[in-house]
């Protein structure tokens, strides 16, 4: 479907040049002189070649359909990860690299959106957030106020996060699995 370039988001599925490509990130640049314009990141999503495009923000680019799967995280391998869809129970394997960086964050059970175009899986989304234990935590700087400073701790999968320097070793607490940044202590 035509939709206009300055409705375009990050996730999005785009046909550009006879192309498929998913949409990375978007910037809306106005310059002092002339109309604004959109400037957009794209992976090709048989190639994994990354592009940057513009289009003036009146301009309309064809968006694809994207059907949404619920599956459940089975297993990984070095370059694979196996899903099992909710609904048919049926199991299928999709490309690590879909996951990104928030693929650090798979827990055996949890539940994913897989994003298909065509049949073909083009994105794997995680929960927003997981619970994870802290492993190791470096001890408290004395003189440190508490407002501004975190200290490195490593996560039960062996990311290391910044948390704040109440935390200690053997505690829970709630990471976001978009950037692996501290959310919260875990309240349970």
């Amino acid at each position: 479907m035509k939709v206009q370039a300055n409705t375009v988001r990050a996730g999005h599925v785009l046909e550009h040049n006879g192309r498929q490509y998913t949409v990375l990130g978007i910037e809306i640049l106005q310059p002092g002189k002339g109309g604004a314009f959109i400037q957009v990141e794209m992976r090709d999503l048989k190639s994994g070649n990354k592009t940057n495009v513009r289009w003036r923000t009146q301009e309309t680019v064809e968006r694809l359909h994207v059907d949404e799967k619920e599956a459940t995280y089975l297993f990984a391998d070095d370059d694979n990860v196996t899903l099992m869809e909710k609904d048919t129970f049926e199991q299928f394997t999709v490309a690590r690299e879909l996951l990104g960086n928030a693929g650090r964050f798979l827990q055996d059970g949890m539940e994913v959106t897989v994003d298909m175009v065509e049949g073909a899986p083009v994105a794997v989304h995680l929960p927003q957030s997981v619970t994870m234990k802290i492993e190791q935590a470096d001890p408290v700087v004395r003189g440190q106020t508490a407002s501004s400073s975190y200290k490195p701790a490593i996560l039960e999968n062996g990311v290391r996060v910044m948390v704040p320097p109440h935390i200690e070793s053997g505690t829970r607490v709630v990471v976001s699995t978009a950037d692996g940044t501290y959310v919260e202590r875990a309240k349970d």
